[in-house]
């Protein structure tokens, strides 16, 4: 066990995410109360259902009331209106972070709320699975994966080391980057791939029926790949490409050009074109393994 490292957490919204964040707290002892707030009755009641927390319920000021860290785990478009409502309730000294998959917005929607004596300090653990809701967490989620934090300049340092300190404490790597240079990133590395995803499985759906048929009965591993990213909470995917629009439109340009590119070579019989593409492409996957991403 850990020394705890905050007396009262607020986690307002409950899935996936901050279901797996408090029982890893839990289990490493990093946290004192854990208190759930969401508007979802149905998540407070799976919470209460499986004592994943001291207190749970769907008022979000009475959540934060006295807490000395407060985690928005809510979908990135919630966040604007979470912060009006509970900002005036804040505990001086509080440091106020979230693990949202976009950080421009965030920090867009909550700088000018964060009263005086709030630390703001943003972060996104790369971490997840296609699930959603408390009953999936589960407490080894974040455990040789990177938490990346995006602190507002001026931030107190301090307030960051604390934040940082927690996601190591559940067995994170954190690294800290510049909010745009993360949502461009992260355009590359889950958002696009993610609209690809459900593009697949788009146009799979609207095959005539006899033919749609076949393509599930014989899903290779390739399509049921898609088929499991596209199985990921559509209201947290509709908020991310919402609220990263710019990153993800200008990685969607390059990968449309690549793509054209490769219709072309297919269509011309580059073989040479085809098999320098591909094998490039492997080293990535040899990085991502090397780097334990797998």
């Amino acid at each position: 066990m850990s020394e705890v490292q905050f007396e009262r957490v607020a986690f307002l919204g409950f899935g996936l995410i901050g279901s797996s964040l408090a029982r890893a707290m839990r289990r490493h002892g990093l946290a004192g109360h854990i208190a759930v707030g969401d508007i979802s009755e149905e998540a407070v009641a799976t919470t209460q259902a499986l004592g994943l927390a001291d207190s749970a319920g769907t008022d979000l000021v009475q959540a934060v009331a006295g807490a000395d860290l407060v985690i928005i785990c809510a979908p990135v478009g919630a966040y604007a209106e979470i912060g009006h409502s509970i900002a005036p309730h804040l505990k001086p000294g509080a440091i106020l972070t979230d693990v949202g998959s976009v950080k421009g917005s965030v920090i867009r929607d909550l700088s000018g709320l964060v009263p005086a004596g709030v630390h703001f300090v943003p972060g996104h653990p790369i971490a997840g699975t296609e699930r959603s809701g408390p009953q999936h967490g589960f407490a080894e989620l974040f455990e040789g994966r990177w938490a990346i934090l995006t602190p507002p300049e001026g931030t107190d340092p301090a307030a960051v080391e604390r934040v940082r300190a927690l996601w190591r404490g559940v067995g994170s790597t954190v690294a800290e980057m510049d909010a745009d240079h993360h949502d461009l990133v992260l355009a590359v590395t889950s958002h696009v791939p993610h609209l690809i995803a459900y593009t697949i499985v788009g146009t799979a759906v609207d095959l005539e029926e006899s033919l749609k048929s076949e393509v599930v009965k014989f899903s290779a591993s390739g399509f049921r790949d898609f088929t499991r990213i596209a199985a990921s909470d559509p209201i947290f995917w509709r908020d991310v490409f919402l609220n990263n629009r710019d990153a993800v439109l200008e990685m969607l340009q390059r990968f449309t050009e690549d793509l054209a590119q490769l219709q072309r070579a297919i269509r011309r019989g580059e073989g040479e074109f085809l098999h320098d593409r591909f094998a490039r492409a492997r080293t990535i996957r040899r990085g991502v393994i090397d780097a334990k991403q797998a």
